[in-house]
């Protein structure tokens, strides 16, 4: 949820977030942290385990929380709209944070993505973390999926950096691309788990989109210390 916050501050001024696979709140969560930049953000939580919309209803109660599955997008994309809480003519953030890993390629997490950007406005943002396979050897990747299919809700598929890009589709992924989930949106001193968690932020193509990148690259840009301060602004 950082990266929400650059958004912001890199004057993208989006104001709607869908958090699919919300969990069990944290803190600070994204309710907090959107409203932090904007007063009346609306932020939409998306889960489909009983327990979670439990709590996220008890520990969030100005917070629609929705039971849909990201399998199902054409279902989620309805549950969105009974809320009445998201405006599709206006540019929302799509939030799909450690989620597509649980979706099997038999299930196409691509066209997932795709039919759940398909509603949304031009200049609207995509973020993604996935669990990767890149630089792991295949010995640990079948040991990882094994525990996901043996312990955890759903089976796991660990993916190539290329094929974690590919889920962006028709997106425009922004600068630094698909990264080290604590690489981005620059490489610092943070030190990186065994099992590599790459993201990356794509933005849906149209008239706003190219205003949108510009604006966001050039403060992703000054916060990399590329950039002299000022000409963020400039873009």
């Amino acid at each position: 949820m950082d990266a929400d916050g650059r958004w912001q501050r890199a004057g993208t001024r989006v104001a709607q977030f869908i958090d699919v696979g919300t969990g069990i709140p944290t803190q600070p969560n994204p309710h907090q942290i959107a409203r932090r930049y904007h007063p009346d953000a609306v932020v939409v939580g998306v889960d489909n385990d009983p327990v979670v919309l439990t709590h996220a209803r008890a520990l969030l109660g100005g917070m629609p929380i929705v039971a849909g599955d990201v399998r199902c997008p054409d279902e989620l994309i309805a549950d969105l709209d009974r809320t009445g809480a998201i405006d599709w003519a206006r540019p929302a953030a799509l939030l799909l944070f450690a989620v597509l890993h649980f979706v099997t390629d038999e299930q196409d997490p691509a066209g997932i993505v795709q039919a759940l950007t398909g509603r949304i406005a031009p200049g609207s943002m995509v973020a993604l973390s996935h669990v990767s396979s890149t630089g792991v050897s295949p010995e640990t990747v079948a040991a990882v999926e094994r525990v996901y299919r043996d312990k955890a809700t759903a089976p796991g598929v660990l993916r190539t950096r290329e094929q974690i890009a590919g889920l962006f589709g028709r997106l425009e992924v922004v600068e630094p691309g698909v990264v080290p989930v604590p690489h981005w949106p620059r490489r610092g001193s943070r030190k990186l788990t065994n099992l590599p968690i790459l993201g990356g932020v794509g933005v849906a193509p149209g008239p706003l989109a190219e205003r949108v990148v510009g604006r966001l690259q050039a403060h992703l840009r000054l916060v990399s210390g590329t950039e002299v301060p000022g000409e963020a602004g400039n873009e």
